[in-house]
């Protein structure tokens, strides 16, 4: 896999997704993210609202799962920030060609057996 699924093949698919982080980025981390190259390098960028952190990903790469791990990558270089979740909303389904006709939302979570 190259160093940045920017510069892959133009033939490979752009797979779009978030990277969403545990916590905001606070201000130094900030000042750190402005001078780490591999984010400079495109194809992902820093989305904020209050309280709420991401990263908004199109990458090109032979896979989804290439373009994810090339994303993560580049947080080796960003020390304190962790990525809580990888998320593919409707717009990504539909971007990546993976949407369908009909979505099954999650089940509920388990409850424990109030018996036992």
């Amino acid at each position: 896999m190259s160093s940045s699924g920017t510069t892959s093949g133009a033939s490979e698919p752009a797979w779009h997704f978030s990277l969403v982080l545990d916590a905001p980025l606070s201000d130094e981390q900030k000042d750190t993210l402005d001078g780490l190259d591999r984010f400079a390098e495109g194809g992902i960028g820093l989305a904020e609202r209050p309280g709420y952190s991401r990263f908004m990903c199109v990458l090109r790469a032979t896979t989804l799962t290439d373009a994810i791990a090339d994303a993560l990558s580049r947080f080796e270089d960003f020390p304190g920030v962790l990525i809580r979740s990888v998320e593919l909303n409707w717009i990504a389904l539909d971007e990546n060609g993976m949407a369908t006709p009909a979505v099954v939302p999650a089940p509920p979570p388990l409850e424990a057996d109030p018996a036992a």
